[in-house]
């Protein structure tokens, strides 16, 4: 049960009130905005909640299970905070979402209402519609050892012990030709075999999409040239001369740790364990016993 400070509790016994709604959106990178819904600046806990920004709360989506409860937080692209760019380049995604009901008379008599991640967000031409999800959603993680025939580590970090940096890694290449949305030829890749940069990631250095990561499908060589194929189209279109910094991918098998990677020793997975199934199975004289796929 919430707990409302007296001063509050007082007011809101008044009858008449004057009550706004303030969000405190603190986003991956560390930087904190503040809007409200009144019609001038409010201020506390160090934080400035600019005024008019566009932002509407519609009524709150609740539960008495465990399911996620959501709030959707609508409004026009009004805030130079809260730019059609920003959406697009995912700074908003998963951000971190506190709800504030305030007097905007007296800021001091507050009360948290809610915390909470943005979620899902569908944006139109000059508006946008952001969900906001309650601290439940954190439930539906993961957490501990994933058991599966592949491993479940990333590859690169301190579990899996590869350093993608090392040249035999790492390359670097220049778009010299754009096919699809998703798949263009590129210099400067050589030396590598085709599928070496499979389900690797690229680092755009310059063009439209610098500073951008995303993931590559498929590594193609044809006529001595690289075909690379991402995972999804980029936010915005791939031209000509576009600089990157692409880097190895693993299928996460044991037979490609070893063979691309002499790294079985920091295999991750189970390649043993019994597939799922292994309940339709029935006893045979020979063979099907070594765990595989009948």
């Amino acid at each position: 049960m919430k707990q409302i400070a007296p001063a509050l509790q007082a007011h809101l016994d008044e009858g008449t009130t004057t009550l706004a709604w303030c969000w405190r959106i603190t986003r991956s990178d560390g930087v904190t905005f503040g809007f409200t819904d009144h019609d001038r600046t409010l201020a506390f806990d160090g934080t400035e909640f600019e005024p008019e920004s566009g932002l509407t709360a519609s009524e709150v989506r609740s539960g008495s299970d465990l399911s996620v409860d959501a709030q959707d937080a609508e409004g026009v692209l009004t805030s130079d905070k809260i730019t059609e760019t920003g959406i697009l380049d995912g700074r908003w995604d998963n951000a971190e979402v506190e709800l504030w009901r305030v007097n905007w008379q007296d800021t001091g008599q507050r009360v948290l209402i809610r915390r909470g991640a943005i979620g899902q967000i569908r944006r139109g031409r000059l508006a946008f519609v952001a969900e906001i999800r309650s601290l439940a959603h954190v439930l539906g993680q993961t957490v501990g050892r994933t058991f599966q025939a592949t491993c479940d580590a990333a590859l690169g970090d301190t579990r899996c012990g590869i350093d993608l940096d090392t040249p035999a890694y790492k390359g670097a290449g220049t778009v010299i030709d754009h096919f699809r949305d998703r798949a263009f030829a590129t210099s400067g890749l050589d030396g590598f075999a085709a599928g070496w940069f499979a389900f690797g990631t690229i680092e755009w250095i310059t063009g439209a999409n610098a500073g951008r990561s995303v993931e590559v499908l498929g590594h193609d060589v044809t006529e001595g040239l690289a075909i690379l194929t991402l995972i999804e189209a980029p936010v915005r279109a791939i031209a000509g001369g576009d600089t990157f910094t692409i880097r190895a991918g693993c299928d996460k098998r044991i037979g490609t740790c070893g063979a691309k990677f002499s790294n079985t020793a920091n295999f991750r997975g189970f390649p043993d364990i019994p597939g799922q199934d292994t309940i339709l199975r029935y006893a045979t004289r020979d063979g099907g016993h070594d765990g595989g796929v009948l």
